[in-house]
């Protein structure tokens, strides 16, 4: 499981040209699955991702983590950070989780976020075309992957 980390001062997200959904300041969470990650993997990234501290304290330091701003949290699926890249010039999904197997764990991902934040969780609509627009605040993005614990 892979994530891409962007603190974001706002983000949204327009759903096959139709819904927006907004977020204020938080992260935004591009979440992409494969095939062999776990109910494991969701849970050690849930924590990861909501306890790294990379909003500023009182002294301008990367000490606050998610939580402790009490920010707001946009989960977006992108099955295009599966890619393989080292052949061609043509990216591969092969390592991508299919729907039945990669739904359960965004929709875990989102549901164990929950528990843990005070602020309802802001989702894409798994498999849509979507559209996203951020302003990131610092620049801050960070990758992540569960292999890599």
């Amino acid at each position: 499981m892979r994530v891409v980390i962007q603190r974001v001062k706002h983000a949204s997200v327009l759903i096959d040209k139709n819904e927006k959904r907004s977020s204020g300041l938080g992260l935004l969470i591009l979440l992409g699955i494969e095939q062999n990650d776990n109910e494991n993997d969701v849970h050690w990234l849930v924590n990861k991702v909501l306890n790294l501290r990379i909003f500023g304290d009182q002294m301008g330091m990367m000490n606050k983590s998610l939580l402790d701003v009490q920010g707001d949290l946009m989960v977006i699926s992108q099955f295009t950070l599966m890619a393989e890249t080292k052949k061609g010039n043509r990216p591969s999904y092969i390592r991508a989780a299919k729907h039945e197997h990669a739904i359960p764990l965004y929709d875990l991902f989102i549901e164990a976020s929950q528990l843990k934040l005070s602020t309802p969780v802001i989702t894409g609509s798994f498999g849509s075309d979507m559209e996203i627009n951020l302003v990131n605040d610092g620049p801050v993005t960070i990758w992540i992957d569960s292999k890599n614990k």
